[in-house]
C-alpha cells in the first residue's frame, strides 16, 4: 500500500510519472540457490564487500540495489520513480543444466510476482525463461502470464550461442503471439567474446553488437511478420538499430535472401519496436525518436549496474527538444500503456 500511495503522489506532485523499463534485480532465493551449489555459476565476495557472480566471459558486481528490495524502494522514492520493471539479467538461467534452469526460472518468477503483488504499482516485472529448454520456456511463459500475471518476458540476445531466430524458439513466439506478450531483448556475451575481455569491451561494445545482430536476424527471418501480436522492446536503445536501419533496407533491396521471409523493408517492422533509453546521450535518443517516433521510446536506467544511472536517465530525457507530451510519454506514459500499469 505504501508503494501505491507514493507512486501516485509522485506522478501528480512532481511532474510526469516515471516508469523505469530497464533495470535488474536478483531475488534472494535465486542467490541462495547459486551459493548452495545448485548452479554452475560461481559467486564470491569482492574486495569492496559486494558479492560477484562469475560466468564465462563476464561477471557482475551485486551492489545492494541488486539484492535488497527495501533498499531499492527507498532509492526509487528518493529519485521519484513511480514504477520499475524488474528483470533478472546475465548470466540468466539458460547457462545452467536444463533441469536446473527450469527450477531457477520458476523460482525467480515466483519471487518477482510476490514483489509485484506486495508493492504494486512500485514494481512490475518481466519473466525470466529457461531458454536452453525451448519447450519448458513455452510452459513457463504461459504460467508467468496467465497465473502470475506478468506482462511478458526478457529474452537474451543469444542462448548459449544459438540465435533467437532459430526455429527451435518459434513455438515460444507462437505462444507469446497468442498471449500478446511483451518480449524485451537484453544482450548476452556475443560470439568472439574472447576478443573483448580487455577494458570491459564485452559490456561496452559486444552487448550492443549482439542486440543489433539478434534483432536484424529476427526481422530477416520473418519472426515479427509471422507473429505480429508480440510487442518487442530492445535494450540499450536497440544497440545500433536506429543507426543502421537504412543499411538493412538496402540489403532488402539488394539481396534476394533478405526478401525471402518478409514482404516489407526491415525498417517498417523495426519502427514498431520499442527502444529503451539506456543510452544517456540526448543526440542518440533523438536519432531513435526520429527513427521510430517518441511513442516507441521507453525510459530505462540499467539500475543498479555500475554503468547504469537513474539520474543520467532522467537528465538525458529532460534535455530532449520535444513537446512536454512526448517527453511525458518517454518518461513513463509509453511504458504504462505497453504494460498496462
Amino acid at each position: 500500500m505504501k508503494g501505491k500511495k507514493a507512486g501516485k503522489k509522485q506522478a501528480s506532485a512532481k511532474g510526469p510519472r516515471i516508469v523505469d523499463f530497464h533495470n535488474h534485480y536478483y531475488p534472494p532465493a535465486y542467490l541462495d540457490a547459486i551459493t548452495s551449489g545448485r548452479s554452475g555459476v560461481t559467486m564470491k565476495m569482492g574486495s569492496d564487500g559486494n558479492p560477484e557472480l562469475h560466468y564465462p566471459g563476464d561477471y557482475n558486481v551485486l551492489v545492494l540495489g541488486h539484492r535488497d528490495i527495501n533498499f531499492r524502494q527507498r532509492v526509487l522514492e528518493k529519485e521519484g520513480i513511480a514504477t520499475q520493471v524488474l528483470t533478472l539479467t546475465t548470466p540468466g538461467t539458460h547457462v545452467e543444466e536444463p533441469k536446473t534452469a527450469v527450477a531457477l526460472a520458476q523460482m525467480v518468477n515466483d519471487a518477482f510476482a510476490r514483489t509485484v503483488q506486495e508493492r504494486a504499482p512500485r514494481f512490475t516485472a518481466l519473466a525470466t525463461l529457461p531458454l536452453n529448454d525451448p519447450a519448458a520456456s513455452v510452459t513457463e511463459l504461459e504460467r508467468a502470464m496467465t497465473q502470475l500475471k506478468l506482462p511478458g518476458a526478457m529474452l537474451f540476445s543469444n542462448v548459449n550461442g544459438v540465435a533467437l531466430a532459430d526455429k527451435r524458439f518459434w513455438p515460444l513466439y507462437e505462444k507469446a503471439n497468442e498471449l500478446g506478450a511483451v518480449l524485451h531483448i537484453h544482450p548476452e556475451s556475443p560470439y568472439g567474446v574472447q576478443g573483448m575481455t580487455d577494458y570491459w569491451l564485452t559490456a561496452l561494445v559486444g552487448f550492443l553488437c549482439d542486440t543489433t545482430l539478434a534483432t536484424a536476424h529476427l526481422v530477416f527471418a520473418g519472426v515479427p511478420e509471422r507473429f505480429p501480436r508480440i510487442r518487442w522492446a530492445l535494450g540499450h536503445l536497440g544497440g545500433a538499430i536506429p543507426y543502421i536501419a537504412e543499411r538493412l533496407d538496402r540489403g532488402y533491396r539488394a539481396f534476394s535472401e533478405c526478401r525471402a521471409n518478409i514482404r516489407r523493408p526491415p525498417s517498417s517492422y523495426l519502427k514498431k519496436f520499442y527502444y529503451d533509453t539506456v543510452n544517456f546521450d540526448p543526440d542518440a535518443l533523438m536519432l531513435a525518436v526520429k527513427f521510430a517516433g517518441a511513442k516507441q521510446i521507453l525510459a530505462g536506467s540499467d539500475y543498479p549496474h555500475m554503468i547504469g544511472s537513474i539520474q543520467l536517465m532522467k537528465k538525458a530525457i529532460g534535455k530532449l527538444p520535444l513537446p512536454a507530451k512526448d517527453k511525458a510519454g518517454i518518461f513513463g506514459g509509453n511504458a504504462a500503456r505497453l504494460l498496462k500499469v
